[in-house]
């Protein structure tokens, strides 16, 4: 296959990745800029949402599709509820202290991780896919007898693949809808911006918080139901989705949600690109290097606020 085929299925990869990790790097960016708490167990809540996804998937009969849809309602929803429980039980005791809640969530990190290697066990496990349509690609081409259009061998990606790039696409929309047009929306930015003068008026503080955390949670969960028919499900397999939504964080700047998803967009991309045509290992080593150049040049990210 040529370069250009070949450069187009890598971006379709690396878009599918950026898909996924802008959801799961949402969650984190929402949480840190209403409570200011950084969630270290949050990969593990990927994780968690992958493993009930499989546990669903395979409890259900029938069509895949049928397993899928109800993973997709119950894996975000039990995600959410348990970080609820961490917010009322761990994060609130300790009044969202900065030190303390990252001590506590190191905790739940292997509090999660240990319990799903207990009851789902080491092996890594597939999830089938509702649907899965091999598509060709075609690929334009200036020849000798003109602008021409052909089908090269190999090009091609699946539609489920195109589906959870739009799916991502749906959802990030909906919930940019609903943090900036709907009273739930306003309340959360009331609460990020002073939780003090929030106070005052009446927002209960500590349900937003647990509403804030549980939401976070769910949608790293929602991002691992979405991937884990390409990815098998595995105790182990929030480690990189946390790493990379760190980065993310950091380069598109802390609590800014536009930051978040376009800082996905760069890196997801590169990560997928730069994972075909070299290596996975060496993405990871440029995307941390990137985050030590913002570090240094902007260490507010790009489209964070300095502080006063």
């Amino acid at each position: 296959m040529d370069f250009g085929p070949h450069l187009l299925l890598a971006v379709l990869e690396g878009a599918v990745g950026a898909a996924v990790l802008a959801l799961t790097a949402l969650g984190l960016s929402l949480v840190f800029g209403v409570m200011r708490v950084v969630n270290v167990a949050h990969g593990e809540f990927f994780m968690l949402g992958a493993v009930i996804a499989w546990f669903v998937a395979t409890s259900i009969g029938g069509h895949p599709a049928v397993g899928f849809v109800a993973a997709l309602a119950l894996a975000p929803l039990i995600a959410g509820l348990v970080a609820v429980l961490v917010d009322r039980l761990i994060l609130k005791p300790v009044k969202y202290d900065p030190e303390a809640t990252i001590v506590g969530t190191i905790g739940v990190l292997y509090i999660l991780q240990q319990t799903a290697l207990m009851t789902y066990g080491p092996e890594a496990r597939p999830v089938e896919p509702p649907f899965s349509h091999r598509i060709a690609l075609p690929w334009f081409e200036w020849g000798e007898n003109g602008f021409a259009m052909f089908y090269p061998w190999g090009l091609s990606t699946n539609s489920y693949k195109l589906f959870v790039i739009g799916a991502a696409i749906v959802i990030l929309l909906a919930f940019w809808l609903i943090m900036t047009r709907s009273k739930a929306g306003l309340i959360m930015r009331a609460t990020q911006l002073d939780r003090e003068t929030a106070l005052a008026f009446g927002i209960p503080v500590s349900r937003v918080y647990s509403i804030v955390f549980g939401l976070g949670a769910g949608l790293a969960a929602l991002a691992a139901v979405l991937i884990v028919p390409i990815q098998q499900a595995h105790y182990l397999m929030g480690h990189d989705p946390l790493l990379l939504s760190f980065i993310v964080v950091i380069i598109g700047g802390l609590g800014s949600i536009r930051g978040t998803v376009l800082a996905a967009v760069l890196i997801g991309m590169s990560d997928g690109i730069i994972s075909v045509f070299l290596s996975p290992t060496l993405s990871k080593i440029i995307a941390t290097l990137l985050v030590a150049l913002v570090l240094v040049f902007r260490p507010q990210g790009l489209f964070g606020k300095k502080p006063a």
